[in-house]
């Protein structure tokens, strides 16, 4: 079963801030981000080349391999599916909606 959903334009269009990578710290907070957000008890971080190079495995739930290329399409998150969802946030992010900066 999917857990990425693609969100409606009512539903994006009430979130006011996008994600906004600037520099490797901000790509390591965002995967640090996702591996608490799915569970993980051990997340381990490699970074080389001056940042070039950023690799952040964890033990979390991840994500089914379907849903792979869906998590880069704008406004996909595993989060919420519809307005009311909204309110109910109880994580550090939406999970994936950083990923089509980071690309």
């Amino acid at each position: 079963m999917s857990k990425i959903n693609i969100l409606d334009s009512s539903v994006f269009n009430r979130i006011a801030a996008g994600e906004v990578v600037e520099k490797p710290a901000s790509v390591v907070k965002e995967l640090i981000e996702n591996s608490i957000d799915s569970g993980a008890t051990k997340i381990d971080i490699d970074i080389s080349d001056g940042g070039k190079y950023i690799k952040v495995t964890d033990n979390g739930s991840g994500m089914e391999f379907d849903d792979l290329r869906k998590a880069f399409l704008p406004h996909a998150t595993s989060k919420i599916c519809e307005i009311k969802d909204l309110n109910a946030i109880s994580t550090l992010g939406f999970r994936g909606e950083a990923l089509p900066s980071i690309a």
